[in-house]
């Protein structure tokens, strides 16, 4: 277990310091001007946005800024890249970030009710944008969307061509 923490610790460590990520700038002043590790200034940043997410004003305006500003910045760097690999990526991303946008409209009673919705969700949000293997996005398309959609697709795509000629038709 220790062996796991410190590798993740590293991991982190090493993200922080990643000149290609957005976030390294600003713990580099950060880190400057406080004197601080910016390991310990990110763990404080996080539970300050904890906090926040429990107690504070706004927090559905924070967690869906959580899980929309970076995704979509990595996102506009993925669709300017040769890559097609982070293209991928991203749109599972943006693909199960609907599906629950959607769910969640109707489950929307349930918000009221569960105090640490704004919480769950966004440790939920943030799973689904993880660099990693257990990729929260990749891991729930493969095992419950992309399934569902072939079995289902050729059904959605009659459909939508029945529309599209009925509309086409009246035009």
């Amino acid at each position: 277990m220790a062996a796991k923490i410190t590798e993740i610790k590293d991991n982190l460590n090493k993200s922080l310091h990643d000149a290609s990520k957005p976030w390294t700038f600003v713990f580099d002043i950060a880190e400057k001007k406080t004197g601080v590790n910016r390991l310990y200034l990110f763990i404080a940043a996080v539970g300050i946005v904890t906090l926040w997410l429990i107690f504070g004003f706004a927090a559905q305006f924070v967690c869906n800024g959580i899980g929309f500003l970076y995704p979509a910045y990595v996102s506009i760097h993925a669709i300017e890249s040769h890559n097609k690999e982070d293209d991928t990526k991203w749109l599972t991303y943006w693909v199960i970030f609907a599906l629950f946008s959607v769910v969640e409209f109707f489950a929307d009673i349930i918000v009221g009710w569960f105090p640490l919705y704004w919480l769950a969700k966004c440790v939920l949000m943030v799973w689904l944008m993880i660099p990693t293997e257990l990729n929260g996005s990749l891991i729930i398309y493969n095992k419950f969307v992309r399934p569902k959609f072939l079995q289902h697709h050729t059904v959605i795509d009659e459909a939508i061509d029945k529309a599209s000629k009925l509309i086409n038709k009246k035009e």
